[in-house]
């Protein structure tokens, strides 16, 4: 008859907390009873924790149990409590020593046999276990690697709960994270000098690159746009150990991190099909919701080809996370947040025949209208890049050698987001197209003349005030790649024509 105590981590979103677990084994009639919001996949683990135990070697308690996880007002979800469970109750019972536990989360599920099982989640799970201040984490040997990403942590890997019950002993030991700094994988993207002609498209994409702004893509089959937009990831600047750490929790969530546990300083290319429900694409999931597409691509690039056969809820599901760069989910069981900060670049055929050639469309005035509608004019505005592609010619071909590969466009690329991180330091902004327009025109206001033209298309109407902010924010991205300090005439104009290109509906 006894009280002890264990650790386990419960996560929420991307966030997590410190989960204790208090286990009581006194008398009573034997059984298991399990409180705190439990989940039901939480509830059978009376089921798997009792025969992990018998097969691990220890006689489970024939008396009353009562596990209690707190805070009691938090819901728990998962199997990553099954080691803590089987530890606590043990340690209840006298088979292992409470003080052992002290100081220690424990993560994994349990398999009837007692072996541990991977979970997903680790890496955010562990962030949490370090934030709360605890120095040491046991998890799934099969989770080591990606653990391994956390530093300032004792992490250790356990296949079998008897492992995990000889070294709270003393008698055993477990397999230790391998000390080293996060690596990165190689930069492997493909080549924009493989992208034919479409100079105007090039530009827009070095541009959208340059400043973090969303893309629009409209023109016929085979023009290149998606070569385009599958190629602007190699022109990007990596992602910081910082960034790339946000990236990897949210992949670990989603079960979908490399098995090397490496971190990936790539940014992340999502390109879900048109037929894409609203969960996939922004979260969702019965339960605590689950992340999306949107969080997926969180530091990278969102591609949506073929835009306009999406739905038009799903496209306009997109209008709060592309302005504050996070996605909240509310369900049953709570309201969850996902980090959601992505680069938007879309891609349509301008006509539902979509020919080769502009000429040959045979679609009727209204049925265009109706099909471009389904990109809704608030979605339009929040576009800061609208271009249209014209059919690749013979003679486009012939100057083929010409075009400027990755390296070379990266080049400016980095050079225009350096100016930009130092304009913007010490203000948490990164790139221009982060920053909110009032704070844009307060900290770094241009002569009057040179937004006039902006001003004339605001006073009549031609231009909302959000178009004009993100045209201000293109117009600084273009001044920084020609080296400028402050934009002109030219940069604005440059900027308005990008916007109003004829890609509206």
């Amino acid at each position: 008859m006894g009280l002890a105590r264990s650790w386990s981590i419960g996560l929420h979103g991307v966030d997590g907390d410190l989960v204790e677990i208090e286990a009581d084994v006194g008398p009573g009639l034997p059984g298991l009873s399990l409180v705190g919001l439990p989940d039901a996949a939480l509830a059978e683990a009376r089921d798997r924790v009792r025969a992990a135990v018998v097969n691990s070697g220890k006689p489970w308690p024939a008396r009353k149990i009562t596990l209690a996880l707190s805070p009691a007002t938090l819901p728990k979800q998962g199997s990553s409590y099954d080691l803590a469970l089987a530890c606590g109750v043990l340690a209840a019972d006298s088979r292992v020593r409470p003080s052992a536990l002290e100081g220690v989360v424990l993560l994994g599920e349990l398999a009837l046999d007692g072996r541990i099982r991977a979970i997903r989640g680790v890496l955010p799970c562990v962030v949490a276990a370090r934030r709360a201040g605890i120095r040491r984490v046991v998890v799934p040997e099969d989770c080591l690697e990606e653990a391994s990403l956390v530093g300032d942590v004792e992490l250790l890997g356990a296949g079998h709960l008897a492992d995990v019950l000889a070294w709270l002993d003393g008698t055993g030991t477990l397999t230790r994270a391998p000390s080293r700094p996060p690596l990165a994988r190689p930069r492997t993207v493909e080549d924009l000098g493989e992208v034919v002609g479409q100079g105007g498209a090039r530009r827009a994409a070095e541009i959208a690159a340059a400043g973090g702004h969303h893309l629009l893509f409209v023109g016929p089959p085979g023009s290149g746009k998606t070569m385009i937009a599958r190629r602007l990831i190699g022109v990007l600047p990596d992602l910081s150990v910082t960034e790339a750490m946000e990236v990897a929790a949210v992949r670990s969530l989603a079960g979908a991190l490399p098995p090397d546990g490496d971190l990936v300083v790539t940014p992340p290319f999502v390109a879900p099909h048109h037929g894409v429900s609203a969960a996939a694409l922004v979260g969702g999931g019965s339960g605590l919701a689950r992340p999306g597409a949107v969080s997926l691509a969180h530091r990278g690039v969102l591609f949506l080809d073929e835009v306009f056969e999406f739905g038009p809820h799903l496209l306009d599901g997109l209008r709060t996370p592309m302005e504050e760069g996070e996605v909240r989910l509310a369900r049953k069981d709570g309201v969850v947040r996902y980090p959601a900060r992505f680069q938007l670049v879309m891609a349509a055929n301008p006509c539902p025949c979509a020919p080769p050639r502009p000429e040959d469309c045979t679609c009727r005035p209204d049925a265009i209208r109706r099909y471009r509608s389904r990109l809704s004019g608030p979605m339009l505005d929040r576009t800061d890049l609208q271009i249209t592609l014209q059919p690749i010619t013979t003679l486009d071909r012939a100057v083929d050698e010409s075009e400027e590969d990755t390296t070379t466009v990266r080049a400016r690329v980095l050079a225009a987001r350096e100016r930009a991180r130092d304009r913007w330091a010490g203000t948490g902004w990164r790139s221009n197209a982060d920053v909110p327009g009032p704070a844009l025109r307060r900290l770094c206001p241009v002569e009057r003349g040179v937004t006039l033209e902006l001003d004339n298309l605001l006073r009549s109407g031609l231009l909302t005030a959000r178009a004009l902010d993100r045209c201000l924010r293109v117009a600084w991205t273009v001044c920084d790649l020609r080296g400028g300090d402050r934009p002109d005439a030219d940069d604005m104009h440059v900027a308005l024509e990008l916007k109003q290109q004829g890609a509206a509906p």
